[in-house]
């Protein structure tokens, strides 16, 4: 790959701890959820990931709609990252849900998530790894 960009943040003491990007623009607290046994007063992981995912997600719908001539700009991209027990270690599973325009045909709405799902960085990077389920609302 010829890289275009490389993003670089240093996490120290894990999920309970703090995320910093070298540019100073990401200075976040970390903290499990309550549903995993932490106080919550901090971001984590899944939270990271589900809004990076959602960004590039909506993106890539971006770009395959100027590239079929289909104004998708109010269209909007909610990532639901679920972390759970894989074997012995740990998964995750990712949702999708793609809001699309009202003047939007179904068929062609459709194509467009399915193609935007071909072009994702992250969908590249997840699939095969990972179960995302695009839902279309």
């Amino acid at each position: 790959m010829d890289a275009l960009y490389t993003a670089v943040a240093t996490a120290t003491h894990g999920r309970d701890g703090r995320a910093v990007s070298n540019d100073g623009q990401i200075d976040l607290q970390l903290a499990p959820p309550a549903a995993l046994g932490g106080n919550g007063q901090g971001t984590n992981p899944e939270q990271l990931f589900a809004a990076g995912y959602a960004a590039c997600f909506g993106s890539a719908l971006g770009l395959v709609g100027r590239q079929a001539k289909v104004d998708v700009s109010d269209a909007a991209v909610t990532a639901e990252v679920s972390i759970g027990k894989e074997g012995e270690g740990f998964g995750l599973a990712v949702v999708l849900r793609v809001e699309l325009p009202d003047t939007l045909d179904q068929a062609t709405g459709r194509k467009l998530v399915e193609a935007a799902h071909q072009v994702c960085p992250y969908s590249n990077a997840t699939r095969g790894n990972i179960e995302v389920e695009l839902v279309i609302e």
